[in-house]
Order: structure tokens, then C-alpha cells, then sequence
């Protein structure tokens, strides 16, 4: 534990550990299969990396974001430790040189995605690399009962099997009883060995707040508080249309999904990280890994299908452990809405079947082709084509993926790309070329052979560090450039991919086993169930509710959540929740039943509006139906 301490003090600046940080550390750095429950903001990297930096050889650490991979070994760099990571942006020999470093270059951290691990010049290498143990991020992607069940976190297990002496370090912020059960299973653990911390965030207040209106109610709660903020959506339209009405509305605001280029996804996070934004209006995309300690609102616009996708992302607030709210938005249509979830994520067994037959005929395939085929696929024009709905062919894929027919890589990045369409000579007799310019041409020429007769990749972060300019600055010379037909410029891009396991069978060959559907459909149903009633409780601390649905018992009531505070206000004599009563009765003496939309153009707060209700209701002068409120 000295060694660990030191190490703290050194490359952290801390004198002690928090929280189950040092009981992670011990078990892990004593060879034993640990698993870490930690919530977002407890602090997860300091219990791989510390112990990794005091055993000799190598942490291979298995994350399945490549944004995450490059924030965290861009930290460890600035830190002075040496650490590098092997992602899809690479090329072949990037990639071999990468593995070589760890084999010879006394590296003390390699990152990798959970795709890598079948590869065979991975495999290869791995056997000479010196592996202290095996750090597992996002550890519930490897349960299929884990609200984000990846298979190729499956291949980690065969990892095991090549490195069997060697440790396993699983983390994760979210999962119930029988996912964690399941992780241990998954990974093979010789024994269950389980390191626990609360899930209870004492600085973060859990609100929901009801809004038939919720752009109105939006833009009142960011009028009436401060602070850096997410915004999380549903859709990716959602992201671009409320940030630009925030922005006519006088609030900060840009948006991020996965759709976006890579350089646009980096300038936007930089640009939020550093205060030139204060709203990030995202897709879930946005926030895993994001080192950002001060964000003091998560507002969910629209109710996330799961505790679980809803805990992680309402985490990101509050990291500070200074005051923080998590709101989340609902109206009448949000229950009826998540019903619907279900019938999108499981269409019918037929549909899927269909869904499969339309793709071989888009790709014209026979019966008896395609094995190990790959396509590009474009998944709005065959959804033009073939009269489906977005939602549900994405569904359908992932259940034909999960079924070993095929696989169904949503966004796979591909790399930038840039072709001269001049020749060399050319190049010096172009007039009035910028400095700038001119050192971009030059460090393309000095970094990437063979640019004027075929596309090279390129990288525009190397191309920054090259020239001095920012990656930003870098894209917008490419564009402009582009433009010019001085070269040909075709930025990186996120585009699906679709290949076949197996020979085209004959549609009605197609199983769907109980345990991929039945299943599944049956624990998704359950979740979608138990965030209904999430939003649709009334009475019960929410702290209290998040906490039993992780196994975690509560004996207090959390008193900062709007369940909580409701029940304080109407122990407090509050003039003006008694003026808010008379005007609600006042609206309801028409003897009509009114929703609470119906009462949002009082002049009163939300939760003074909320109070006075409850203490109509508890007094009996009114009665609620279904939502509705009118006169007893």
C-alpha cells in the first residue's frame, strides 16, 4: 500500500484514496479477479492505473470507445506515462509498430476496442508482450442482460484462455444483481469476488419535473439555474433543432450525435469542456469518458428506455461532488411512448425474417451466397426501397446479428482520405497560396507517399501537430482546398456495415431461439417497466427507488429530490402555495377535469404548482383521474 500511495501522490497529487479505491487496488494487485461497482464520477481509471504503474509489464485495457481511448492516453501522456492505444483510425503498420512499442518500449498501458481482440497479428503479438492483468471498462457490454449488451465483448473470455495466469480487473457504474452475476460468468471468475461502493451520490439532487410544454419548461429551468449542462434526446434531429432554439432563445448551445464527423465530435467537446458553449444538446453518444468535473445540470428531454442508461448518463453531473440536479422531463405521452419501445425493439419474428430476405435481394444475393460477404450498406435508401421503418430494421439487424447471421456494424469510422488533382510540378505555380496552405501541403507530402496517384489516409490531428494549426483549422483548409480542385478531400465518415456469417438461407430456415428473443424481449420488457414506474411514482424518494433496483438498500430518505422536497413544502407555511391553491380551484371550478398543462400559465413555479395540488389532494377538495385534477 506505500507503493500505491506514492504512486498516488506522484502522477495524482492525492494523499489518500476514496471511496473502494484502495480495496480495488489490494485485491487486484494480489492476482485475484476483482470486480468494481463504482458510480460515474467515483474515480474508476486511479484503480487499474495505479496498480499497473507498480507491477511490472504492461495493463491491457479493453474500452469500446475510441474517444475514450485517446482522452485517457492523452492524460497518461501528460503525465509523463508512457501509454498508447490500437483503434480503427490506424493502418496496418501503424497498428504493427503500435504492438512492437509494447513489446520493446517498457509501455505501461495499451487500449484496445473489444473488436480487436480476434485479430491475429493482435494474438500474435500478445504472446510476446509481459501483460500485468487485464483491465475490463464498461464491464456490463459483456452480459446480455446488461441495458447494453455488446457481443464482442464475448471475445475477452478467449483473451483469458491466451493469458490464463494473468488477472482481471472488471468495472462498471451500472448493473443490477444479475448482471453482476453475469459479468463474473462471462469473464470466467474462479471465484465471485465483488468490490462494491454505494450508488447513493449525495451532492446529486433526482428530479422529475412534468411539462406538457418541455421546450417552455426547458428553457425556464436554464433561465433560473447556471452552470455547464447536458441535454440528453432520443433522435439526432432532436440534438440540432432544440440547440438552435436555445440558441434564438439567448442560451449556449451545440449539439453532438454519432452521425457527426470525428473532427466535428472533437471540436464540439473541446468547445463544451472549455466553457466556449454551456449546453451540450447530445444523442447518448455523447458522455462516455468525458473528463469534465463541473457539469451542475443533466436534463433528460426525452425518458431513457432503462434505469440503468438513465443512472450513467444523470452521473455526469455533480462529478465535482459540489451541488448537482438531474432532471428528467415527462408528459402523458412518455408511458405510451415507452410501450411502443418494446414493439420496435422486438418486431415480430416474420418482420425480422422479412427484413432479412429484403436484404439479400438489396445486396442480390442468391440463396447459397454471401458467406463472409461484406456491404456497405445505406440504410436509408433501402428503407426507401423496400417501405421499412428505420427503428425497426435496426432492431431487426441486431437480432439477426445476436442470432450469428450476420453482423451489423452501425457507424464503423472510417478514415479521412485526400488525392492531389494536380501534379507536383503544378503545385509551385499556384499563385497566391497562403503560408498556411503551403505548410499543409507540405506536411501531407512529408506524411503520407503516394498522395498524387491514389487516396492516402490521413489523420488531422497529425496533420495539426505538423503544421502548428488547430485539427479544426486543419479541416476547413482541406475543405477549402477541396474546393479549389487542388486536391480531393473525403473527411472521415461513419458508415454501417452489413456482413453475412452464413450462406443466404431460405427465409423460413430463420430461428430466433428463446434466449435471443424470448428472452431478451422479456428482460427488455421488465426494464421498460420499471423506468415507467420510475416516472410515474409519486410518493417514494427517487434515490430510494435507483438504489433498490441496483440491490442496494436506503434507511433515509434522500430530501433534495422533487418527491422529497414536495413533502417538505407542505410542512412549511408558504403564502404563496396557498395563493396557487385558489387559483387552481379557481380553473377548476368549470367542473371540467384538467391536466396540469392546463395550469402552467399561473403565475407560480412548477413545484409551488405541484405543492398546492397535493395539498388540495391531501385536504380532499379535488380528486385526480388518470392524470387529470377536478373539483371533489
Amino acid at each position: 500500500m506505500d507503493d500505491y500511495l506514492k504512486v498516488l501522490r506522484q502522477y495524482w497529487g492525492y494523499d489518500s484514496f476514496r471511496g473502494i479505491q484502495q480495496e480495488i487496488i489490494e485485491s487486484i494487485g494480489s492476482g485475484k479477479d476483482t470486480l468494481g461497482l463504482m458510480p460515474t464520477g467515483g474515480g474508476k481509471s486511479i484503480t487499474f492505473q495505479v496498480p499497473a504503474l507498480c507491477r511490472p509489464g504492461i495493463c491491457l485495457v479493453i474500452t469500446p470507445l475510441i474517444a475514450l481511448m485517446i482522452d485517457q492516453v492523452t492524460r497518461l501522456r501528460s503525465m509523463g506515462i508512457k501509454a498508447t492505444a490500437i483503434h480503427s483510425g490506424m493502418s496496418h503498420d501503424q497498428i504493427l509498430a503500435t504492438l512492437e512499442n509494447c513489446i520493446f518500449g517498457d509501455y505501461k498501458f495499451l487500449y484496445v476496442s473489444p473488436e480487436r481482440l480476434k485479430s491475429d497479428i493482435f494474438l500474435i503479438k500478445l504472446h510476446h508482450m509481459h501483460v500485468s492483468f487485464i483491465t475490463v471498462d464498461e464491464a456490463h457490454c459483456i452480459s446480455q442482460w446488461g441495458y447494453d449488451f455488446r457481443p464482442s465483448y464475448l471475445e475477452i473470455a478467449l483473451i483469458r484462455q491466451e493469458l490464463s495466469d494473468v488477472p482481471v480487473l472488471a468495472l462498471t457504474a451500472t448493473a443490477t444483481p444479475k448482471v453482476v452475476d453475469d459479468i463474473q460468468d462471462k469473464l470466467e471468475f474462479p471465484e465471485k469476488n465483488v468490490k462494491k461502493m454505494s450508488f447513493q451520490r449525495n451532492n446529486l439532487a433526482y428530479i422529475i419535473r412534468k411539462a406538457e410544454d418541455k421546450p417552455r419548461e426547458l428553457l425556464r429551468i436554464l433561465n433560473s439555474t447556471e452552470g455547464s449542462t447536458i441535454i440528453y434526446v432520443r433522435n439526432r434531429e432532436a440534438t440540432r433543432t432544440i440547440s438552435q432554439w436555445l440558441r434564438e432563445n439567448g442560451i449556449s448551445a451545440i449539439y453532438y450525435h454519432a452521425g457527426l464527423y470525428s473532427v466535428d465530435k472533437d471540436q464540439r467537446q473541446e468547445m463544451w469542456k472549455e466553457g466556449g458553449t454551456r449546453v451540450m444538446v447530445a444523442t447518448n453518444a455523447f458522455g462516455m469518458g468525458i473528463d469534465k468535473a463541473d457539469v451542475r445540470l443533466v436534463i433528460h428531454f426525452d425518458v431513457p428506455d432503462s434505469i440503468e442508461a438513465y443512472f450513467q448518463e444523470a452521473g455526469r453531473a455533480g462529478r465535482d461532488g459540489k451541488k448537482a440536479e438531474a432532471i428528467m422531463l415527462v408528459n402523458r405521452r412518455d408511458s405510451i411512448q415507452l410501450r411502443k419501445h418494446i414493439q420496435d425493439a422486438f418486431p415480430d419474428k416474420d418482420y425480422i425474417r422479412a427484413v432479412y430476405e429484403d436484404i439479400a435481394c438489396y445486396f442480390q444475393l442468391a440463396v447459397g451466397d454471401g458467406y463472409a460477404v461484406t456491404y456497405e450498406f445505406n440504410k436509408i435508401d433501402f428503407c426507401k426501397k423496400f417501405h421499412h421503418q428505420h427503428i425497426r430494421v435496426e432492431s431487426a439487424l441486431s437480432l439477426l446479428s445476436k442470432a450469428g447471421y450476420l453482423i451489423y456494424q452501425d457507424e464503423d469510422d472510417s478514415r479521412s482520405r485526400v488525392m492531389f488533382m494536380l501534379q507536383k510540378e503544378e503545385l509551385y505555380h499556384i499563385r497566391r497560396m497562403t503560408p498556411e496552405n503551403e505548410r499543409l501541403i507540405l506536411a501531407i507530402l512529408r506524411k503520407y507517399a503516394g498522395a498524387f496517384s491514389q487516396y492516402v489516409y490521413i489523420e488531422e490531428k497529425v496533420l495539426a501537430e505538423e503544421t502548428g494549426l488547430s485539427a479544426e483549422n486543419i479541416y476547413l483548409k482541406l475543405k477549402a482546398l477541396n474546393q479549389q480542385q487542388i486536391l480531393h478531400y473525403i473527411p472521415r465518415k461513419n458508415i454501417p456495415y452489413i456482413t453475412f456469417c452464413t450462406r443466404r438461407v431460405e427465409t423460413k430456415e430463420i430461428v430466433l431461439n428463446k434466449e435471443i428473443y424470448d428472452e431478451r424481449k422479456q428482460d427488455y420488457t421488465k426494464r421498460i417497466q420499471a423506468i415507467t414506474h420510475y416516472i410515474e411514482e409519486d410518493d417514494e424518494c427517487r434515490v430510494n427507488v435507483l438504489l433498490r433496483y441496483f440491490g442496494e438498500e436506503s434507511h433515509s430518505d434522500c430530501e433534495q429530490c422533487d418527491i422529497c422536497l414536495n413533502k417538505q413544502a407542505l410542512d412549511i407555511s408558504d403564502p404563496s402555495i396557498e395563493k396557487a391553491a385558489d387559483a387552481l380551484v379557481q380553473i377548476m371550478a368549470d367542473g371540467k377535469p384538467h391536466p396540469e398543462s392546463d395550469f402552467q400559465s399561473l403565475p407560480f413555479t412548477t413545484l409551488q404548482i405541484q405543492t398546492a395540488l397535493k395539498w388540495l389532494l391531501k385536504g380532499s377538495e379535488i380528486v385526480k383521474k388518470k392524470d387529470l385534477y377536478l373539483l371533489d
